[in-house]
C-alpha cells in the first residue's frame, strides 16, 4: 500500500507542475486561454511543416542563350536568346558599361531578337527568363566578348551634316575596301524622312552605292542617313562604323538644256525662266540624260590635252563659275571666249553660258551659279550624242529606271 500511495503523490505532484506551468504562460490569469493557444499552435504546426517538406515545383521552361559564357571572338550577329516549354518574359543585354542592348521578344515568346548587331570588340553580359504554363520562372545567363576586327573600311559619302541640297541628290557611299557581303551591308545604311520617303540603294561595283528616291525629293524633306556598319562584317574580317548623317532638301530646282534650241529652261518652284546657252558641237557632243550637280568648283583649269579624241585647236583656260555634272568631265559652265550663245553648238561637251573672264556676278552664269545648290537637276535632250549616258558617271542614277534600281 505504502507503494502505491507513493506513485500516486508523484502524479500529483507532476499534475501540479503542468498547472503551474500553464498558468505562468499567461500573465493575465486566463488559464483556458492558455490552453486555447497552445491547441491552436498544435494545430497549425502540422501542415506548415508538410508545406516545408514538398520540394519547389520545377519549371518546363528551358532558356538557351548562344555563345555561351566565357566564349570570345564571337561575330557582332552570333547571339541568340531562345525557350522551349515556356515563353520567355525577360531578356536583358548590356555591354560592360552597362548600356543596355535594345531587342524585341517574338511574338509566341520562343525568342528574342536584338534591334542591331553588337559591337565589336566588346564584352557583354546576358540574363533571360522564361515562364512555362504554370507560372513556374526559368533563367539562364551568359557573358562574352566579341571579335576585334583584322580591319576596317571606310564609308565615305558625298554629304555634310545639316547641308541643303537640291531635289535631285543622290547620295553616294564609297567604300574603302572591296564589299564581300553586298546585302548585309546595303541593310546597314538605312534612310529616315520627314516625309516617309522610300529610299533604295544600287551597287556599282564592289566599293560603291548610291541612294535615291523613285522620284525627286520634295522641297523641305529632313533626311537622316543611319550607318549601322560597325557590326557589319564587310569583307571577311572588315567591319565598318556607326554614324548618323543629317541633311536638308531645299527649294526645287531642274533645268531643262535643249541642244537642239540652244537654250536651258530653268524651272523653280514652278516658276520658269529661259537661258541661251551653248552645248557640245557634233564633234564633242553633251551626254543626253538626266545629271545632277555634284560639285561647285568656281574657276577650273581646262586644257584640251586632257579630253581623248579632241579635235580642233588646242586650248588652255581658266574657266569661271564652273559646276561639275559627271564624273568624267562634263561641266555646266560660265564662257567669255564666244559668242554662239541661244545660236550654236560649240564646246567641247560641256554646256556654257554668257560670262566674263574671271567670272561676273551680273552675267548669265553668274546668276544661275549664285542660284544653284549641289544636288540639283540638269536635263540635257537632243544632243546629237548617240551613246547613253552611264548612271554611274556623276551622280546619272536617275537616268537608270526605278524597276532596275
Amino acid at each position: 500500500m505504502k507503494s502505491i500511495r507513493r506513485v500516486m503523490a508523484v502524479g500529483l505532484v507532476g499534475g501540479m507542475m503542468v498547472l503551474t506551468a500553464a498558468c505562468n504562460n499567461n500573465n493575465d490569469g486566463g488559464g483556458s486561454a492558455a490552453k486555447a493557444d497552445l491547441g491552436g499552435g498544435a494545430a497549425s504546426a502540422a501542415p506548415s511543416a508538410a508545406g516545408t517538406s514538398a520540394a519547389p515545383k520545377t519549371s518546363q521552361a528551358v532558356v538557351s542563350i548562344e555563345p555561351k559564357t566565357g566564349s570570345v571572338d564571337v561575330a557582332p550577329d552570333a547571339l541568340k536568346v531562345g525557350a522551349t516549354g515556356g515563353k520567355l518574359t525577360t531578356v536583358k543585354v548590356s555591354d560592360k558599361s552597362g548600356k543596355e542592348i535594345p531587342g524585341t521578344i517574338a511574338a509566341d515568346g520562343s525568342s528574342w531578337t536584338p534591334s542591331a548587331g553588337l559591337a565589336v570588340g566588346t564584352s557583354y553580359q546576358v540574363s533571360a527568363m522564361a515562364a512555362d504554363a504554370n507560372g513556374a520562372v526559368a533563367q539562364a545567363d551568359s557573358s562574352f566578348t566579341t571579335l576585334t576586327p583584322t580591319a576596317l573600311a571606310k564609308a565615305a559619302d558625298n554629304v555634310d551634316n545639316n547641308a541643303t541640297y537640291g531635289v535631285g541628290m543622290i547620295v553616294s557611299v564609297n567604300f574603302s575596301k572591296d564589299v564581300k557581303n553586298k546585302d548585309a551591308v546595303l541593310k546597314g545604311i538605312t534612310f529616315e524622312s520627314s516625309n516617309g520617303t522610300e529610299v533604295k540603294g544600287h551597287w556599282f561595283g564592289d566599293r560603291r552605292l548610291d541612294f535615291r528616291p523613285a522620284e525627286y525629293w520634295k522641297s523641305g524633306t529632313k533626311v537622316t542617313v543611319h550607318y549601322h556598319l560597325g557590326s557589319v562584317e564587310i569583307a571577311p574580317g572588315v567591319y565598318g562604323s556607326d554614324r548618323d548623317e543629317p541633311f536638308t532638301i531645299g527649294r526645287s530646282q531642274v533645268s531643262t538644256v535643249d541642244a537642239k534650241t540652244h537654250k536651258m529652261t530653268v524651272v523653280r518652284d514652278g516658276q520658269s525662266s529661259d537661258i541661251d546657252i551653248t552645248s557640245g558641237s557634233d564633234a564633242h557632243p553633251t551626254w543626253n540624260g538626266t545629271m545632277v550637280i555634284e560639285s561647285k568648283e568656281g574657276v577650273v583649269r581646262m586644257q584640251s590635252s586632257t579630253l581623248p579624241g579632241m579635235t580642233g585647236a588646242p586650248y588652255d583656260l581658266q574657266v569661271p563659275h564652273s559646276m561639275r555634272l559627271t564624273d568624267s568631265g562634263t561641266y555646266i559652265h560660265g564662257n567669255y571666249w564666244s559668242d554662239a550663245f541661244g545660236e550654236d553648238n560649240v564646246s567641247h561637251g560641256c554646256v556654257g553660258l554668257k560670262d566674263v573672264k574671271g567670272g561676273g556676278d551680273s552675267t548669265s552664269m553668274g546668276k544661275f551659279y549664285d542660284g544653284s545648290i549641289v544636288g540639283d537637276v540638269v536635263i540635257v535632250k537632243n544632243s546629237s550624242k548617240s551613246e547613253t549616258l552611264d548612271p554611274s558617271n556623276g551622280l546619272s542614277g536617275w537616268s537608270l529606271p526605278w524597276a532596275s534600281w
